[in-house]
């Protein structure tokens, strides 16, 4: 692999197309811990794993299935990460946000994102699906600290729209139409791989916080840089409440995942079919 990140994305955008994929999608997906099966809904034309591809790290997760999916939705192409790489795996910030910086250079303008997360606002119960209008950064890192590559973005990344407006709207209109509550939230992203402490989740939450979770910042704070449209839908997986906590069984998570991978694929959907996206 080449030196500077500029010819590193290109040398795996080149691999990529040398594989017989010349499609240019219109969006990039990621699914998250446990939401699979959203890949059962998208028409697959092909798929590469992670371990094939120059520049991607190997998911050590065991919920990620670790393949880059090339295929479409309707009749709109997508490329897709079935499984995300966390920091807490032992990457570095720009090895976890590397493949954003690809699916931006196959052509894709809008990042869609999907999560898992735990419920701190106290009117969010398990199952509940929440579309990200902000996040709080509590990862104590940025993928874009270091030299800055303007013909990647700019230096200073402005933060007061990290989700899109317009596809926040088109994602609310669907939900509406199909009788969804989908609530909206200020996502807290910490590194993991522990689960909050009582004492951090009210911190959390008198930071304003409704969800917590390992993930999505990272990508988002990419994709802004590259000056993509994101849009971001949570699963309430489970609630974090202080007062009244349980121990964290990871099956019951992945199992509610799996309903609601649905959901999340029939908003991403609605809002491709819509959106102009």
């Amino acid at each position: 692999m080449p030196d500077c990140l500029r010819e590193q994305i290109r040398f795996t955008v080149d691999f990529i197309r040398n594989t017989g994929y010349s499609d240019t999608p219109e969006a990039a997906l990621i699914f998250g811990s446990g939401l699979g099966e959203i890949a059962r809904d998208l028409v697959i034309d092909t798929s590469l794993s992670y371990h094939e591809i120059p520049g991607f790290v190997k998911t050590t997760v065991e919920s990620h299935a670790g393949r880059l999916l090339f295929g479409h939705i309707g009749s709109h192409k997508v490329v897709a990460m079935d499984g995300r790489f966390h920091y807490y795996e032992g990457y570095t910030m720009k090895e976890i946000t590397f493949p954003v910086r690809v699916m931006h250079a196959l052509g894709a303008k809008t990042l869609m994102l999907s999560n898992i997360s735990g419920g701190i606002n106290p009117e969010y119960r398990a199952g509940d699906i929440a579309v990200i209008t902000d996040h709080i950064n509590l990862m104590w890192d940025n993928p874009l600290i270091g030299p800055n590559d303007y013909k990647l973005g700019p230096r200073y990344p402005d933060m007061i729209e990290p989700f899109s407006r317009r596809l926040i709207a088109l994602a609310e209109r669907h939900a509406r139409r199909l009788n969804v509550d989908l609530k909206r939230a200020t996502y807290t992203s910490l590194t993991g791989p522990t689960y909050e402490t009582r004492a951090e989740m009210r911190m959390i939450r008198k930071m304003g916080g409704d969800l917590v979770g390992m993930s999505t910042v990272p990508e988002t704070l990419v994709a802004l840089h590259g000056g993509m449209e994101v849009l971001g839908l949570s699963l309430v997986s489970n609630e974090c409440f202080p007062d009244c906590l349980t121990a964290i069984d990871p099956d019951d998570l992945m199992e509610r995942a799996a309903i609601g991978a649905k959901g999340i694929f029939g908003i991403f959907k609605a809002v491709l079919e819509i959106g102009g996206v």
